[in-house]
């Protein structure tokens, strides 16, 4: 999970459980470490097998968002460089979605600190990066927001990186209709494709016109809305395949760009280390930063049960569309 500058720390669950710390099923809930989407991010304990892990927790209850966690919920693509979620819970007014815990921040903050990266550096994050979308692609999903916010960095310090890709909020099986709204676009503004941008159905070459994108970034260290051309660089060959404005003349797979990158033989340069960017564990005593909470919340039952059944439904209609 990315972890943000320690402002974004402002949502809390809604109350302490046993032992004094916030509870859903088996995670217990330690501190907040970042925001997303859906809501805020934690840092958790599974007491199943004593490991830390991060936990999405739902904000506000709404449709849109209870489809978007059902639809990541999911999602379980096994693999070193992806990072998809591994379990779900409720429990009274919490609903957390679990997923492993990548303790060295985003690609995103590694741009912000250090600019520019070597090209070395460069082509072997942008590597583990398809390899990654390999995966999704063969279990039949595009994920749709690629950028490097949502590509994560275990906390390797001086060592090579290590790349996982996240957030699957708005991933979709390939070219299904009922996750597309035309003309609406899903994604973020400048690294998705010209297609994408205008409500295409969902398609992996999706997600390699945002590697390119990314590529560029990586080198440059400019976001796509400033990104003039590719220039040269040893990855412009990939970079080139990458960004074809037709996408049937964009490389037609993940494997394919893994294998034209094999080509360019980049050899490998060193770059900025990755930092743990976690704070240190707190005390188990309280969930809170600023001080311990006491007393359950009292529980909207009418409410919480409208939420189960919403999860219920969104739950066995995924499952229908994802099988």
């Amino acid at each position: 999970m990315p972890v943000p500058a320690p402002s974004t720390r402002s949502s809390r669950p809604p109350g302490p459980g046993r032992a004094g710390l916030a509870t859903a099923g088996p995670y217990e809930l330690l501190d907040q470490v970042g925001a997303g989407g859906m809501g805020s991010v934690w840092r958790a304990r599974d007491t199943r097998t004593g490991d830390l892990v991060a936990v999405k927790v739902l904000g506000q209850h709404s449709a849109s968002l209870l489809a978007r966690f059902v639809r990541e919920q999911a999602i379980r693509v096994r693999h070193p460089h992806v990072v998809a979620p591994t379990g779900w819970a409720a429990e009274d007014d919490l609903v957390v979605l679990a997923m492993d815990l990548v303790p060295g921040g985003s690609v995103q903050q590694l741009l912000d600190e250090h600019g520019p990266l070597p090209v070395g550096y460069a082509a072997r994050l942008v590597e583990q990066l398809l390899m990654a979308l390999a995966a999704v692609h063969a279990a039949g999903l595009v994920h749709r927001d690629v950028k490097p916010a949502n590509l994560l960095l275990d906390a390797t310090g001086a060592g090579d990186p290590h790349l996982r890709l996240g957030d699957f909020g708005v991933a979709a099986p390939v070219a299904d209709r009922r996750y597309t709204t035309v003309p609406g676009a899903i994604g973020t503004d400048g690294y998705m494709a010209p297609e994408q941008a205008r409500g295409a159905l969902p398609d992996p070459c999706q997600d390699l016109y945002a590697v390119g994108r990314v590529g560029l970034q990586l080198v440059t260290g400019l976001p796509p809305w400033q990104q003039s051309g590719i220039g040269s660089s040893r990855l412009r060959p990939l970079l080139e395949r990458l960004l074809v404005i037709d996408p049937e003349q964009r490389l037609a797979s993940a494997d394919a760009a893994l294998r034209l990158l094999r080509r360019l033989d980049i050899a490998p340069e060193p770059g900025p280390g990755v930092p743990d960017r976690l704070p240190a564990l707190p005390g188990t005593g309280s969930a809170w930063h600023g001080g311990a909470r006491t007393g359950r919340a009292p529980v909207d039952w009418w409410g919480w049960a409208g939420v189960a059944a919403c999860l219920g439904v969104l739950a066995a209609c995924a499952a229908v569309v994802l099988l």
